[in-house]
């Protein structure tokens, strides 16, 4: 493997191939996410992936879609990225964010949509992570992270420093921690259309994850007296004043909490709870809290696991959800507790930046608009209208989508793990008879899910089934979608009964006669990177291993990570126990048992797996005579995400298998 990877033949297979779904500097969308549907119900805005050159993070768009034609109009031209659209609740003006003047730095703008003309909102002491129209449309609520905050691990968990701070700094000055008040506050802000000005909501000392009106005169917010992102592990539920700041505690969760929204009166707060590795990935149950007597209710959502829901009036809720395989779309009505399923498949799901999105449209409370896609079908978008299904507008190149059409077949794979649990996974087999050889790609987390995502978004999978490669992503216990318990079974047994799950899912395949036991590979990032490491000190099978972003030394990692609860909540034990699971499930421990040739890949950026991880397994696997390669991007946090860099990793994961097990 050469250390320029440019010229090699994968690079530029992997670039031509990110070229035909992104159509860079055609100005032509390739798929849509954040949907928000106009009051009136007859446009729906999103940010429209739009990619200007082949080069950074694939930047997003303003986009109106006439929901009956299906026209698709791209309304701002950045640079870098619009997002997060918000119609106000006229519907003449849509309030969005955008990093035009930095990358990453998100500014609250504010659109006019007759004229299509935007403008900026002033200033404030960070940079923006959502914002809110106020029920009366005369003001929008907007959180900001201060500069030098992190983003989550989802978004790739690296420092966001606002420029004019950073160039203010001496070159050699050092960068102190432990500082007492000295990390980044998050705070709500308030923004005042008549006036044009801002002011703070919250004061001093409190730290908000993420907010929500909660009638006109108070926010519900998700709160922590910490500001680090290691607090938001034990984050509650606050409700704060808009004038003066009052706060009142009205919820304290077992576990984490995420995508919070009141009513429209004010009186209950919806927020989901679920067991969580990272900020962000919050899929579980739903709770109802009363505001004024902080009862919660748990209401029935059919056996998913919530990850999006809507407010239809005071009494009603759209949710999505994972159950299992499924992905499902579900009203509930608090008056009675009835839950209808209003929508469900196995293989198509919704599409989202992290978990299924859908977005509610017109008077009826069961319809909804959401992007639908498969591993081989291109997103497109659809309505369910009266329990019907209407298709919108579709996405995709006409000649990629034949393209992957031949690549293989999709289906969901099930098997009886060791213990008898029942547990499934997503399998693509390319064309022709097996065995095939099969790379197991496993999620990150541990408590995350794969679902089926179109493989015309990613060049490895493109490439992996063209060269006959079958792909196997196993959910094994500790997944969302299957409910509180399922997913506690990873609780102080990471790398125990869910690393059985998928050397049980391969057992299942080999005696299937669709992996051929010789040629089987493993790869994951972040906690599917961990995995990836642990399995191979575990089992000899894997002929050939490549970990992304990888947890290889729970020790050293929690004391290294931004996120130590997080080890210290799944581990359930303190580290200095040196019998411990943090040396006993630490991949780096056993090194001398590999015999996988193994890539380790790392972002010298990442704050929530650091480079260091993926250093000491290789330096470990070395010491041990195993082959080991170790490429790190310097430019890169957790995940490698941006151009041209995508196309370097994924040559270079393809080159590996393609050496060490060849199809």
């Amino acid at each position: 493997m050469q250390s320029d990877y440019r010229f090699e033949p994968m690079f530029r297979t992997a670039e031509e191939l990110a070229a035909k779904w992104l159509r860079p500097g055609s100005g032509l969308p390739a798929a849509l996410s954040q949907l928000a549907v106009s009051p009136d119900g007859r446009r729906a805005a999103a940010a429209a992936t739009v990619c200007d050159a082949l080069e950074g993070a694939p930047s997003t768009r303003l986009a109106l879609v006439d929901l009956v034609s299906g026209s698709v109009e791209v309304v701002t031209r950045g640079p870098r990225s619009d997002s997060a659209p918000k119609w106000s609740p006229c519907g003449k003006s849509l309030a969005f964010l955008s990093d035009r003047d930095q990358a990453y730095v998100n500014r609250l703008r504010i659109m006019d949509v007759e004229s299509g003309t935007d403008r900026e909102t002033p200033a404030l002491p960070g940079f923006a992570e959502y914002a809110h129209w106020a029920p009366d449309g005369r003001s929008i609520l907007i959180g900001i992270a201060g500069s030098g905050s992190d983003l989550a691990g989802g978004m790739g968990a690296f420092t966001v420093d606002l420029e004019s701070e950073a160039s203010a700094r001496p070159g050699w000055a050092p960068s102190v921690e432990g500082l007492p008040g000295a990390a980044p506050w998050r705070s709500l802000w308030l923004y005042d259309l008549a006036s044009e000005t801002v002011r703070a909501v919250t004061r001093p000392g409190l730290n908000v994850w993420e907010a929500s009106w909660c009638g006109p005169d108070h926010v519900a917010a998700i709160c922590s007296g910490r500001p680090e992102e290691d607090a938001w592990y034990s984050a509650d539920v606050r409700l704060i004043a808009i004038d003066g700041g009052a706060v009142r505690t009205i919820y304290e969760p077992g576990d984490q909490l995420g995508w919070i929204a009141a009513s429209p009166k004010g009186d209950k707060i919806g927020v989901v709870e679920a067991l969580c590795s990272d900020r962000y990935l919050v899929a579980g149950d739903l709770r109802l809290i009363d505001v004024a007597t902080g009862a919660v209710a748990v209401p029935d959502v059919g056996g998913a696991d919530i990850v999006n829901f809507h407010w239809r009036g005071n009494d009603m809720l759209l949710v999505a959800g994972a159950r299992g395989p499924a992905s499902t779309i579900g009203l509930v009505e608090l008056a009675d507790g009835h839950f209808s399923e209003l929508w469900t498949s196995n293989l198509r799901t919704p599409s989202g930046q992290i978990f299924q999105e859908i977005a509610p449209i017109g008077d009826a409370p069961g319809d909804a608009v959401f992007l639908c896609e498969s591993f081989l079908t291109p997103p497109t978008l659809m309505a369910i209208e009266s329990g019907r299904e209407r298709e919108i507008a579709r996405f995709g190149v006409p000649e990629l989508e034949e393209a992957i059409g031949k690549l293989g077949t999709e289906r969901n794979f099930s098997w009886a793990a060791s213990d008898g649990l029942p547990i499934h996974g997503w399998l693509i087999t390319p064309p022709g008879p097996g065995p095939h050889p099969v790379i197991m790609q496993v999620h990150g987390g541990p408590v995350w899910f794969s679902r089926p995502t179109y493989v015309g978004r990613t060049q490895f999978m493109q490439m992996a089934l063209a060269a006959g490669y079958a792909l196997f992503q196993p959910q094994p216990r500790g997944s969302s979608g299957r409910g509180r318990a399922f997913a506690r079974h990873v609780l102080g047994d990471m790398g125990g009964g869910d690393a059985q799950d998928c050397l049980s899912g391969l057992d299942a395949l080999v005696a299937a006669g669709i992996a051929d036991p010789e040629r089987i590979g493993v790869t994951g990032g972040s906690y599917g990177g961990y995995m990836t490491c642990w399995l191979v000190t575990q089992d000899t099978r894997f002929a050939a291993a490549v970990a992304v972003a990888p947890v290889t030394n729970w020790v050293s990692g929690r004391l290294t990570a931004t996120v130590p609860s997080c080890c210290d909540i799944l581990m359930l034990e303190r580290m200095d126990n040196p019998e411990g699971r943090f040396f006993t499930r630490s991949p780096v421990f056993f090194a001398e048992r590999v015999k996988t040739p193994t890539l380790s890949i790392c972002g010298a950026l990442d704050r929530i797996t650091p480079a260091g991880q993926a250093r000491e397994f290789h330096a470990a696997l070395q010491l041990a005579g195993v082959e080991s390669m170790l490429v790190t991007y310097p430019l890169e946090g957790h995940g490698i995400r941006q151009m041209p860099a995508s196309f370097d990793f994924t040559a270079r994961v393809v080159d590996w298998f393609r050496a060490h097990m060849p199809a």
